[in-house]
Parts: structure tokens; sequence; C-alpha cells
């Protein structure tokens, strides 16, 4: 069934218009406090907004201020980040509780339940009691009690959020298969969620949808300075050039442009800061500072060599992001300790031609 919605809660600044397709999933994406879960609540009738309308297929969910559907008879199954289930029940009988609350027999229920426990490999553990289960296997359970119940529409609240990094890459394994072809909402923070799981995305800053379309279309081209900023990209306006991109501050960075994009018309470039390579100042980009493994050496002509300051340097996993006044960069630990390079220092950026994607503004 088709979601649509077109919403506003003016308590929490949030107004909406999403629309999800039949046996997709939409992620919506971005970081705490932008309203992501506001409209999920929204959907699944634990929020009222002041105004809008919102359907699944036929079915009216709400036409503010006339209609108003209540969550039980919506169709719809939220999980959340923490599993919540009953503590004092079995895996199995968790599992059934989802069917069991919609109609189903006991029986069916049971069928049901078997069914999900075989889908997302937690048979296993089925008698067990959730203070049993680790962190990975309590949300397995979790999704297959909200799947069991049949729901025609799927919200997922940051399901891997609260797991580690090895669990929640078993969780999105799990999520991946079972997703498919099912209408299903996903907010999440986290890109590589979207990259994975969502047929599109819809990028949400400060209550407002700010991007929206197919998933590896945002987030490797975006249109957004917010939305480069989540998928980790370094976004610049500017206009076409022959060989690349000219930006109103004085930048010219020979890249790779779309097919059929004319020269002198406005145009954006996404630059990947891994690409980036940076030295001192006072070094030559293409002199012995950037002959190691971590830093190879370019000919002059290949690509940009900028001159910039670093504005702050932020530990991002085995990296670090190195902002300047101009583009940004992500490099070792080691690399920024060899080169001795601080907050304030002038540097000077190459920024290789096969690192920048030129398109239409």
């Amino acid at each position: 069934m088709t979601l649509r919605i077109a919403a506003a809660l003016a308590s929490r600044d949030v107004d909406v218009e999403l629309t999800v397709a039949r046996g997709e999933t939409l992620a919506v994406l971005g970081p705490n406090g932008a309203g992501k879960s506001t409209v999920l609540g929204m959907l699944a009738g634990l929020l009222r907004p002041d105004r809008g309308r919102a359907t699944l297929g036929d079915d009216i969910l709400f036409d503010l201020p006339a209609e108003w559907r209540p969550p039980h008879r919506r169709g719809v199954a939220l999980l959340a980040q923490d599993a919540l289930l009953f503590p004092h029940l079995s895996v199995r009988s968790n599992i059934a509780f989802g069917p069991r609350a919609t109609g189903a027999s006991r029986a069916e229920a049971a069928e049901r339940a078997d069914e999900w426990m075989r889908r997302t490999g937690t048979t296993a553990f089925a008698d067990r009691r959730p203070g049993e289960l680790s962190g990975g296997q309590a949300q397995r359970v979790a999704i297959a009690r909200a799947l069991a119940a049949e729901p025609s529409l799927l919200l997922l609240d940051e399901p891997l959020s609260a797991l580690d990094v090895a669990i929640a890459a078993e969780v999105r394994g799990t999520l991946a298969e079972v997703l498919r072809g099912r209408t299903t909402v996903l907010v999440t923070h986290d890109a590589l969620d979207a990259y994975l799981l969502a047929d599109r995305v819809a990028v949400m800053h400060d209550g407002r949808i700010v991007e929206q379309g197919p998933t590896r279309q945002v987030l490797e081209r975006p249109r957004h300075p917010f939305t480069a900023e989540l998928s980790g990209l370094t976004l610049l306006h500017g206009v076409r050039t022959r060989d690349g991109l000219h930006t109103s501050d004085g930048m010219h960075l020979p890249g790779e442009a779309d097919e059929g994009l004319v020269v002198g018309t406005p145009a954006l470039a996404a630059i990947r800061p891994s690409a980036v390579r940076l030295v001192p100042a006072d070094e030559s980009v293409g002199g012995s500072a950037l002959s190691s493994d971590a830093h190879p050496a370019y000919p002059p002509e290949d690509g940009a060599r900028i001159r910039a300051r670093i504005t702050s340097l932020e530990p991002q996993a085995d990296l670090v992001r190195v902002r300047t006044d101009r583009l940004n960069a992500l490099v070792p630990p080691g690399v920024l300790a060899a080169l001795r390079l601080r907050v304030g220092d002038p540097v000077t950026l190459h920024v290789p031609a096969d690192a920048v994607a030129i398109y239409p503004a």
C-alpha cells in the first residue's frame, strides 16, 4: 500500500510531506532533534498533528480535524531502538503476541511465530526469556514480533543505534532480508543504514524535508549542504568550466562532469574528503612530503592545489576529519602527527580530479 502524509505539529516545529510507494523502504535521515521520530509518532497514532492528512492505500490514518484512526486500527508496527520485549514471556510467546493482538487464533499465532523465528534466525533461543538474550538477539526477536503481526506499514525508529558495531552489522543483515517488498519508513542518523536498506532517502533538517530521492542519487550527488555533511562529502557551488568547476571565491577544481553539462552553466561539485591530500603550506604537493604510502605523489596537473587554513580537527572512527576554510580532508591520525599539523596552521590541499563529481545545480 502506498503511504502519503502531509502534516504539521507546531509544538515540535515539524512540517513534512512524504510519499512511500508500496513495497518501498524510505529512510528519513537526519541528526538528533531533526523531527524524524515525530514523523513516525504521527504515522503510528502516538502524536496528533495540528493539521494534515495521512493515507495508507485506501485507508485514512487521519484527516484533521475531522478524522482520526486510533493506533490499534492502523495496521502499523513501530520498532524502536530498544527491543521492549515482555520480560516474563519466552521468545516464542513474545513473537506470537503480535499476531494474537491483531486477532489471530492461538494456533495461527504459533505458526507465524515459528515462521518469523526461522526468517530472523531466532529459532535456537525460542524458549529463552529476554533477560537471557544479547542485544542483537533481542532486536532480532523484536523485528520478528513486529512482522509476525503482518502490518501494512513498518516503522523503524533508529533500530540499530543501541547496538555495537559488530552486532549492528548482524541485525542490519537481518533487516535487509526481511524488508524486501515491504512498505517501510526507517528513521536513522547513519547514512550507512540508508545505503544498505533504503530504496529512497528523505533528508530532514530542523523539522523540514530538505532533499529526497533515490538513495545513491541523494547521498552521492547531494544538492543541500546538510545532505553533503551527512554523506561525508564537501559540496561546492560554482560554474562549469571546460575541465571542471570554478567557484565564486576563486577556486578552480578539475573534475569529472556529467555528459551534456554545458560550460558556463551553474553546477555543483561533490568532493570525497578521503581523496584530498594535505601538507604544510610551505611544502610542495608534488614533493617528498606526499611520496609515502599515506600520501602518494601527484603530478601538478592532476587536480587542484588549494591554499587553506585548518579550522578544526575531528576524530571520526579511525581517521581525523580536517576541516579547513576551503575544503575538508580525511586523514589517518599518524599523518597529522608526522606533519605536525594543528588548528590554525596553513596547509596546501591537493584535490585529484577523479575525486570531484560535477553535476547540474
